[in-house]
């Protein structure tokens, strides 16, 4: 084992001064002979408050087995996760956003502190995973993230509709609106989630490992597994040999993470019809790793990357009919034959993607989930980067077309998420109506809550093609209907969101890509000079660490922006 590198561990472990180091670990299980072997981090971000992560244990440990048989040593450790699931439209989906920062800073802390040579990083959920990643592009240490996998649907008894959780979602909506009743909201809550796994349609969740695979940092076929499969133990100790491999190799994660490798995954997440969070966490990914990324990649590809995957929220199918019929390997293939792919970017494999993608087959005959690339949806992308006097900095608008492509009405105007929510429920919000709600950003949240419950209460009213949401919060992957998101800069800052009014006339346009707010320019100055900033919702605690250090969503809501001068 002496010929594998250990450019960390031997700096803590080896030489007669470090022999309390190797003291400390002699009951972990170290032997004298695992001295001489590098040591491999298996950050887990299991625990039993999510489904999505309650199941990373067992893959955890099958990724510290394959570090073992490739030669290396195996030291798993955990960090945090939160529920959006849970949490959404709570005063604690605040802390959504916050974790992914706090988990990469947690990651980087034991990985560095401890002097490991590689890592294997496992997440399951819409934050841990930007999170893992982050880490691992600031370490840059020969490293593997291993998606945790996708929940099957549920089912209701004696139905063979299937259900997840943003089915809930809009539920709750339809019981506002009388569509259904009690007994039918019980029966859906009830099955929606059936075992571990991400949430099962193409939300934050299953995008991001979409992206992550494109961008060449986990084995291929990880972003497309259920959960508990065989292939799922597989694939995580899979990884625990590849990254030794790559240590031999001394190939590290920058090396994988480029700028084409970026534009790769620009392209799968638009080819997928994947989560608006894509953009926020790309662009945070893009900043720990050197590589300039911003809002005019996502317009520049966006321009000729078609949407060709008939998945949830907007279409009609999971992610678990996708594995079935081969995962996203054939998709990304057609991608590349069709010149849309950079194939010479290298993966974790050690090989380039097109060596990797080379004997892909395609999807089987008949399939209907994702059409040819000459057959699309949506000729262009579904994630259009909106600009204009409501949007300086910009915006991120999730427009499928299926609502159409242009929304004009008058703004209701509501300074929180639960204003908002109640007047949703209470029935209160009308045809042509566009809900604005403000002061969600990253630092006036702060935290920057997803809209899922006012957006699929919307939906489940039946008003998803009459009623635009706008705002500089988030949006949950499982949002649709006419929405926009991001936008930049946040009213808390002093942007053009804070000065709107009941009643004013705004304009999404994204056929001209605009958000427009139809207030003369004049009336607009005015109103800056009376607007005066809200006081600080939190002046204690990590929430209020986050507000003062967060930059704008147009840059990703990084919060180490300022610290490369």
């Amino acid at each position: 084992m002496a010929e594998l590198p250990r450019p960390w561990s031997a700096r803590v472990l080896d030489g007669l001064e470090r022999a309390p180091s190797r003291a400390m670990l002699y009951p972990l299980g170290f032997g004298p002979e695992d001295f001489r072997r590098p040591v491999i981090g298996i950050a887990s971000t299991w625990s039993m408050v999510t489904p999505c992560n309650m199941h990373l244990d067992e893959l955890a440990r099958a990724a510290a087995a394959g570090v073992e048989r490739a030669g290396g040593k195996g030291l798993i450790f955990n960090t945090i996760t939160i529920s959006d699931g849970i949490s959404m439209g709570t005063e604690g989906m605040k802390y959504s956003l916050v974790s992914r920062e706090v988990i990469a800073d947690s990651i980087e802390t034991v990985v560095a502190c401890q002097g490991m040579d590689g890592l294997v990083a496992l997440g399951g959920c819409d934050k841990n995973m930007p999170g893992c990643m982050i880490a691992i592009a600031r370490l840059n240490r020969p490293a593997v993230f291993v998606y945790g996998g996708t929940i099957l649907p549920g089912c209701l008894p004696g139905s063979e509709r299937k259900v997840d959780i943003v089915s809930v979602f809009e539920a709750v909506g339809a019981r506002a609106a009388g569509r259904i009743t009690d007994q039918e909201l019980e029966a859906i809550e009830r099955h929606a989630i059936p075992g571990p796994g991400s949430c099962g349609g193409m939300y934050t969740a299953n995008t991001m490992a979409s992206a992550i695979e494109a961008l060449g940092m986990s084995l291929p076929n990880s972003s497309a597994q259920n959960a508990v499969s065989p292939a799922k133990r597989e694939d995580a100790r899979r990884a625990g040999e590849a990254v030794v491999n790559l240590l031999r190799l001394g190939l590290k994660p920058r090396d994988i993470m480029t700028r084409p490798a970026f534009e790769n995954a620009i392209t799968v997440v638009i080819a997928l019809g994947g989560s608006t969070n894509a953009v926020l966490h790309l662009l945070a990914m893009a900043h720990a790793a050197g590589v300039r990324l911003s809002l005019r990649d996502f317009e520049r590809i966006g321009r000729r990357v078609p949407v060709v995957a008939d998945l949830k929220p907007s279409g009609r199918y999971s992610m678990s009919d996708l594995v079935a019929i081969g995962g996203i390997r054939p998709l990304m293939k057609r991608l590349l034959d069709a010149g849309l792919l950079h194939g010479d970017c290298v993966t974790v494999t050690g090989r380039t993607l097109a060596e990797d993608l080379k004997e892909v087959g395609d999807y089987p005959d008949g399939q209907e989930i994702v059409r040819p690339l000459d057959r699309p949806i949506k000729p262009d992308s579904h994630l259009v980067i909106l600009r204009g006097n409501l949007a300086p900095e910009g915006a991120v608008a999730k427009i499928t077309g299926k609502e159409g492509l242009r929304f004009e009405g008058r703004a209701r105007v509501f300074d929180s998420e639960e204003d908002a929510m109640r007047a949703i429920l209470g029935r209160r919000i009308r045809e042509g109506d566009v809900v604005v709600i403000r002061y969600e950003g990253p630092k006036g949240g702060p935290g920057m809550r997803e809209m899922l419950g006012p957006t699929s209460a919307i939906m489940g009213q039946g008003l998803g093609a009459k009623v635009a949401l706008i705002t500089d919060g988030r949006f949950s992957g499982g949002t649709h209907g006419f929405v926009v998101g991001h936008i930049s800069p946040e009213a808390f800052v002093g942007g053009p969101l804070a000065l709107v009014k009941n009643g004013d006339r705004i304009v999404i346009d994204a056929v001209r890509r605009t958000l427009t707010l139809e207030v003369p320019e004049a009336e607009l100055a005015s109103r800056r000079v009376r607007w005066r900033r809200p006081r600080p919702r939190y002046r204690r605690g990590v929430l209020a660490k986050y507000a003062h250090t967060v930059s704008s969503a147009s840059l990703g809501a990084v919060t180490d922006l300022h610290l490369d001068d």
